[in-house]
């Protein structure tokens, strides 16, 4: 039969393709997979679940202030190595490979701008550089915002994505608690707002000071919140934690925080606790 003779026909190998990296996302929740770009206009928060992607600064910056009215302070400011700290990598190489990751100096960014029109100072922090973690220079920036809106008479904001103090510089990190929680205090005595935002995580020193120091405490939703990680506490007491434990749906039914709010609410609802501040003055 003429099928038998007929020779095979063969397919011809195409072009490979190569498809860019990034282009999609997986919810860590969920494991919904989202195109980047969508989940860019949800302000990276999953539609599927609402879980909150852990964001940069530089993001937050975009979604709180006014178009074009933040302008930055005291961002050339970096850190030394008082210790020459070394553990499997030097602490100046540590640093200087966050330097050039992040583009940033140091894992605290501190502006002013425009919230809805409302003027205020804040100081956001960089989970990407260390780890967020609170060392000399942070504690020394956070302290700086509070002299700006001391002078400029504004409240202050501070968002918090941190590890917690920065070990590789000792007891210098350590201080930080000490000093930007006695700086604090010096609003609370010209009656200026600080508005303190904790977002995921915000663990150790740094929730032992400046984080949990507010007139008002506002936390994203599913937010890891506390000073010692849950397998610490369990080890040491010797007890399962419960459901949901240092999460920030725990953590404001027991009375540790004001607000939780959505990442698409929050710029409006932070507008709304300036005008209340400013008609109580």
């Amino acid at each position: 039969m003429d099928w038998f003779k007929r020779k095979k026909e063969t397919l011809k190998p195409t072009e490979k393709k190569d498809m860019p990296d990034g282009l999609w996302v997986k919810c860590e929740s969920c494991g919904e997979i989202t195109y980047k770009k969508e989940l860019e206009k949800k302000l990276y928060v999953c539609p599927k679940c609402d879980f909150h992607f852990r964001i940069t600064s530089d993001i937050y910056i975009d979604i709180l202030f006014d178009k074009d009215t933040f302008k930055e302070f005291n961002s050339k400011i970096k850190s030394t190595d008082p210790l020459n700290f070394k553990d499997f990598k030097k602490y100046s190489d540590k640093y200087k490979a966050a330097v050039q990751k992040t583009g940033l100096n140091e894992a605290v960014i501190t502006g002013t701008g425009e919230i809805e029109k409302r003027p205020a100072v804040m100081a956001l922090m960089e989970f990407r550089f260390l780890g967020g973690s609170m060392g000399s220079v942070v504690g020394e920036k956070i302290s700086r915002a509070v002299d700006k809106a001391l002078e400029l008479k504004q409240p202050l904001f501070i968002l918090s994505s941190s590890g917690g103090a920065r070990m590789h510089e000792g007891i210098l990190s350590l201080m930080q608690m000490a000093k930007t929680s006695a700086k604090l205090k010096r609003l609370a005595k010209h009656n200026i707002p600080y508005i303190s935002i904790l977002t995921n995580p915000t663990t150790g020193g740094t929730t032992a000071s400046y984080a949990m120091l507010g007139d008002i405490h506002i936390a994203e939703p599913g937010a890891l919140i506390g000073f010692a990680g849950p397998r610490v506490i369990k080890q040491t007491i010797g007890q399962d934690l419960p459901p949901g434990f240092q999460r920030s749906e725990f953590l404001m039914e027991h009375g540790f925080l004001d607000l939780i709010v959505h990442r698409h609410e929050l710029k409006r609802r932070i507008a709304n606790i300036l005008d209340f501040f400013e008609h109580k003055n």
